[in-house]
């Protein structure tokens, strides 16, 4: 009888590692179990796919994309602690040097920074939005790289898009975990949600 069941236990610890030793070698089946084990969040994906969507459309293939996404914070907030009860997610997806985001926003405490009336010192031309690309540490604020164009619902609430074409300091800063995602508003000039783009 104890023979039996060392057999049994030797034969089900070899099917285990069998199975993840292919799994773990087989590129679609790798990307199934990590897309399992990853944490499902329905909004963070539904961006990340919105902007497959764009590439999708002008011919590209999945195989060809990395995706990241960000999930948007008062706490990733770098200097004074923005009030409010503000969320905010995005997706992105990266093809060569192309990046393409969508993202969403909620709750904000105040209506969007209007930067032409309240603009940065100096101004900056390319400031065209209160949604922001930024490149720098998490702990700490970087130079602005790009604005997205901005859809209002309501006052509070809102989505996000913008396409890119990233220079290869850009690229290094995303796979590295350096560009993140910035709302500015009237009530939190300097950032009211703050998020890091992340592989997805």
């Amino acid at each position: 009888m104890i023979h039996s069941k060392k057999i049994l236990f030797h034969f089900i610890l070899g099917a285990l590692t069998c199975l993840s030793l292919v799994g773990l070698s087989t590129p679609s089946l790798a990307q199934a179990v990590s897309g399992w084990m990853r944490p499902a969040d329905p909004s963070l994906l539904a961006e990340v796919r919105q902007a497959e969507t764009v590439l999708l459309a002008q011919g590209m293939t999945r195989s060809s994309f990395q995706r990241f996404s960000a999930t948007l914070s008062r706490g990733a907030v770098v200097g004074a602690s923005p009030s409010g009860r503000a969320t905010g997610v995005a997706g992105a997806v990266l093809a060569g040097d192309r990046l393409v985001v969508r993202g969403d926003f909620r709750n904000l405490a105040g209506p969007l920074r209007d930067y032409t009336v309240d603009p940065t010192d100096p101004p900056n031309p390319n400031i065209t939005s209160a949604v922001h690309i930024h490149r720098g540490e998490p702990t700490a604020n970087g130079p602005f790289q790009y604005a997205l164009t901005v859809t209002m619902r309501g006052d509070r609430d809102g989505r996000f898009a913008g396409e890119y074409t990233l220079t290869p300091e850009q690229r290094q800063a995303l796979e590295s975990g350096n560009l993140y995602l910035d709302i500015h508003t009237t009530r939190n000039r300097a950032g009211e949600l703050r998020g890091a783009l992340r592989p997805y």
